[in-house]
């Protein structure tokens, strides 16, 4: 027994099904270890990793097209990791990072599940540097963007790991935090652009945004 419950769902992205392991419901939490606690995660937020988002569907979706050749890329709080599986589909050089003690384990079962080769990991928590984690093209994220304290830790993390010249792209749900976040990075340099979300559902296809900040050479 694992002390939590799964299921398993087809999501559709582009023209491909993807078959993900995740949490049956939110109302879970299982740290008999504290090692959810000791990271900062709370019996509330535990959850979170385990669930697909309207949000990340509409990322994905947009990663299908995304010109991806010869781009280092990460994703930030991956959760289950389905954009990643996409890029990773396409044969993309794409690095997942998270800071939930289950999430590499549900993305080697998921890169299985889908006959695909594992898709490398690391540990992020956006307060910290990890020497693993440098010199990125491309950082994408999903909902990444829903405490008041998110815009300052994913701007600082950024800033530390992508390259001089890069791109960031997030899947924003419209929970407040945009703004404050287009700011920081403004603050770095970068431009942003922005367009709807263009799957997910109708209720984030109407509020939610795809934000794009691309930082040129100086």
């Amino acid at each position: 027994m694992t002390g939590y419950t799964v299921e398993t769902r087809c999501v559709r992205v582009g023209d491909c099904d993807y078959q993900i392991r995740m949490l049956s419901d939110r109302q879970q939490y299982h740290d008999p270890d504290g090692v959810a606690e000791r990271a900062g995660i709370s019996s509330a937020t535990w959850p979170i990793f385990g669930m697909i988002w309207p949000v990340g569907i509409a990322l994905a979706n947009e990663l299908t097209t995304f010109e991806i050749a010869d781009l280092r890329i990460l994703e930030v709080g991956c959760g289950l990791a389905l954009s990643s599986l996409v890029l990773q589909r396409r044969g993309a050089d794409i690095t997942a990072s998270d800071h939930h003690p289950l999430a590499p384990e549900f993305l080697i079962h998921n890169a299985q599940l889908n006959g695909l080769p594992p898709v490398p990991y690391q540990d992020a928590a956006w307060d910290a540097f990890n020497p693993a984690l440098t010199d990125f093209d491309l950082t994408i994220g999903s909902d990444v963007l829903y405490e008041p304290n998110h815009p300052q830790l994913l701007a600082g993390f950024v800033e530390r790991h992508a390259k001089a010249t890069s791109q960031i792209m997030i899947a924003d749900a419209g929970r407040g935090y945009r703004g404050p976040f287009s700011k920081r990075m403004a603050a770095l340099g970068y431009a942003r652009t922005e367009m709807p979300c263009r799957a997910g559902g109708p209720d984030i296809e109407r509020k939610g945004r795809i934000l794009h900040f691309a930082r040129p050479t100086s």
